[in-house]
C-alpha cells in the first residue's frame, strides 16, 4: 500500500502537471482553440464568412489526420459587424470569455486597428488579418503576423499596369471613408507621385452603406480613364453599375479586400472587364499544389462550396497556423507559436511565405484578375483592351 506521503507527492505532481498543461489559455490536452472576430452579417459578411470557411477547411483537414500532436484545432467565430467599437467588445469576449489561444482571420482595417491593441495587451497572437494596412506591417507589433501583401504593393501594381498597359493618364479613386479607404488612398497617391501624376478626382462613401451616387458624380467630373476602388463588394458593385448607366468610360480596378466572388455576383452582366488585384493564387487552378489541396479540403467540408479568393486566403492562413504549431517543441505557448512563425520560411505546397525578426509579412506577391462576361475570373499578367 502506498504511504500517505507518497500519495500526497503523487497528487501534488498530478495537479502541477495539469496546471502546466492548462497554463496557456486555449490549449488543453485535446485541443487548441482559435478565435475570429469578423463581419458575418451585413454588407461585408461574405468576407468574414469566406475567411471562416477557409480556416475551418484547413483545420478540418488537419484534424482528419490526427490534429497537431493529437490536439484538435477548433475555431470560434463571432460577428463584429465590421464596426470598430463592436469589434473591441467581440475581441474581448473571444479572449476573456472564450479563452482562445490566438486570434486568426480578422477582417478589415478599422476593425483591426481597434482590436489589435486589445490582443497585444492580453499577449494574444493576431494572425492573418484580412487587410493590407501598412500599420500592421510594423515589426514593433510583436503579436501580429501578416500572410498577404500590403495595400501599397497592390496599389503600385494597379498604377503600374494601368499606365504601362493601357496608357492611362487620368486616374480617379473611390474609397471607403475610414482607415481602410485612407490606407488605399495613400498607396495610390504614392504610386502616382512616383510617376509625377496626381488623381483627377476623388469620391468617398460611408462604411456599411451603398450610398455612392454622389461619388459617381464627383468622379465623373474628372473624366477619368481609370477608377481605382478601395472598398467592399456591395458599394463597389453599386458604383460600377451606376457609373456604367451614366456612361463613364473608365477601367474599374478593385483592391483584393473587395471580396472578388461576391463582387462578381453583385455586378452580374455589369462586371465584364472589371479588374481585381489578388494576393493569393487563382482558386480554381489545381495546377498549383496549394490550390489543389485547398479545393479538396473545401469539398470535404462542404460538397456544395465553391472555391473563392477569400476562402483560399483563409485556408492558407489556417495552414500557416498549423505549420507553426507543428514546429513548436514541447507544449504550445503563445510566445513559442509566434517565434515559430517569425523564425523562418514556410512552403505551403508552392505558396511560399518568408518571415524574419523584422519582417512580419509572409508574402509580397500580387496577382491580376479580370471578370469575364459570364461572371468568372481570368488570371492575367497584363491589362488589355478587354479590361476596359
Amino acid at each position: 500500500m502506498l504511504s500517505r506521503r507518497t500519495m500526497l507527492v503523487a497528487a501534488t505532481a498530478l495537479v502541477a502537471a495539469r496546471g502546466a498543461r492548462a497554463a496557456e489559455s486555449g490549449v488543453s490536452a485535446e485541443r487548441v482553440l482559435f478565435g475570429q472576430a469578423a463581419a458575418l452579417e451585413g454588407p461585408a459578411a461574405q468576407l468574414g464568412i469566406g475567411m471562416r470557411d477557409g480556416i475551418q477547411a484547413a483545420f478540418a483537414e488537419a484534424n482528419r489526420a490526427g490534429g497537431v500532436r493529437g490536439r484538435r484545432l477548433e475555431l470560434v467565430s463571432r460577428d463584429d459587424g465590421y464596426e470598430p467599437t463592436r469589434c473591441i467588445e467581440t475581441t474581448r469576449q473571444l479572449i476573456e470569455a472564450d479563452g482562445v489561444f490566438a486570434l486568426i482571420g480578422p477582417v478589415g482595417t478599422p476593425t483591426s486597428q481597434a482590436a489589435q491593441p486589445v490582443a497585444q495587451q492580453a499577449g494574444v497572437p493576431f494572425i492573418g488579418p484580412f487587410t493590407g494596412a501598412e500599420f500592421l506591417r510594423d515589426p514593433a507589433l510583436a503579436n501580429v503576423v501578416n500572410l498577404r501583401a500590403p495595400y501599397f504593393q497592390e496599389t503600385e501594381t494597379m498604377v503600374e499596369r494601368l499606365t504601362a498597359d493601357l496608357s492611362a493618364s487620368r486616374i480617379a479613386i473611390l474609397y471607403q471613408d475610414d482607415a481602410f479607404g485612407r490606407a488605399g488612398l495613400a498607396g495610390v497617391q504614392r504610386a502616382l507621385a512616383k510617376r509625377n501624376m496626381q488623381l483627377v478626382a476623388e469620391g468617398t462613401y460611408e462604411r456599411n452603406t451603398t450610398a455612392v451616387r454622389g461619388a459617381v458624380l464627383a468622379i465623373q467630373r474628372g473624366r477619368p480613364d481609370a477608377v481605382i476602388m478601395i472598398g467592399a463588394y456591395r458599394p463597389c458593385a453599386e458604383f460600377i453599375k451606376v457609373a456604367r448607366q451614366v456612361r463613364m468610360a473608365a477601367t474599374f480596378v478593385n483592391i483584393s479586400f473587395v471580396g472578388s466572388d461576391a463582387l462578381a455576383r453583385e455586378l452580374g452582366p455589369a462586371g465584364a472587364g472589371v479588374v481585381v488585384t489578388q494576393v493569393v493564387p487563382f482558386p480554381r487552378d489545381p495546377a498549383v499544389p496549394a490550390v489543389a489541396r485547398y479545393q479538396a479540403a473545401l469539398q470535404a467540408q462542404d460538397p456544395n462550396a465553391e472555391p473563392g479568393f477569400v476562402s483560399l486566403e483563409g485556408y492558407l492562413t489556417g495552414r500557416l497556423a498549423i505549420a507553426a504549431l507543428e514546429r513548436i517543441e514541447g507544449e504550445p505557448s503563445r510566445a513559442a507559436f509566434l517565434r515559430a512563425i517569425l523564425a523562418g520560411n514556410f512552403d505551403l505546397d508552392g505558396f511560399r511565405l518568408a518571415f524574419g525578426p523584422q519582417d512580419n509579412q509572409g508574402s509580397d506577391t500580387v496577382f491580376l484578375t479580370v471578370i469575364q462576361p459570364d461572371g468568372s475570373f481570368r488570371a492575367v499578367s497584363r491589362l488589355g483592351a478587354a479590361a476596359g
